[in-house]
């Protein structure tokens, strides 16, 4: 489990195809400090097991079904990518619940600076429609972001200098294809809510019967 806090922006080195699989090492610093083989990290937002750790560089395997999902498959060396260990049962909760298993793939579609912030509008795979919310929680190669805007192409979030400066969102540009990971609570809420259906019940969904639930 992940929070959506990007702790560094490592270095891809390396890619090679072998025995069916794709191979990545990635150079990083305070991100890979007492990282194990066996272990999870999320690289752009997608949890992946460490192999191989080196000095300051790891190695991960990638599945088809990885790179047939995922962004991770268009990486090529020297390009930037956002890393974050688990997070400890001790750890603050920064961001929001973040999973590491990537949803879909977007784009961006609008870049643009708005005062001392940044302004990005990603399109979205339309089977992911009902898991957006306005002002609700979406990550985005990894990093936790909050929806500020909302309509049935595209989504838009505002970025922050910090957010910018120290993830690989200050590297993106218009048409790049970016993970994208919708907000797990959401998804529990529209399973059970599936499942009434299914059975034939009807229950108003109102703030009362959500709280009554334990979902607000």
């Amino acid at each position: 489990m992940f929070t959506g806090l990007i702790e560094e922006v490592g270095v891809v080195e390396l890619m090679r195809q072998q025995g069916g699989v794709e191979q990545l090492a990635i150079k990083g610093e305070g991100a890979i400090a007492g990282l194990a083989i066996g272990q999870s990290i999320a690289v752009d937002g997608t949890c992946l097991t460490v192999t191989s750790v080196e000095h300051n560089r790891f190695g991960v395997d990638v599945s088809e079904e990885t790179l047939a999902r995922t962004t991770l498959g268009e990486l090529h060396p020297g390009d930037p990518v956002n890393l974050e260990r688990p997070c400890r049962p001790s750890d603050r909760l920064g961001g929001h619940f973040v999973t590491g298993h990537i949803d879909g793939v977007g784009t961006i579609v609008e870049l643009r600076e708005a005062g001392s912030m940044w302004w990005f509008s990603f399109s979205y795979p339309q089977a992911l429609r009902a898991l957006l919310v306005e002002k609700g929680s979406i990550a985005v190669d990894g990093i936790s972001l909050t929806i500020a805007g909302l309509n049935d192409i595209c989504f838009g979030v505002a970025v922050i200098p910090h957010t910018y400066r120290h993830t690989t969102l200050g590297t993106k540009q218009v048409g790049r294809r970016v993970n994208l990971e919708t907000d797990l609570l959401g998804k529990y809420v529209i399973r059970y809510l599936e499942g009434l259906g299914a059975s034939g019940r009807k229950t108003a969904l109102t703030e009362s019967y959500l709280r009554e639930m334990g979902y607000v």
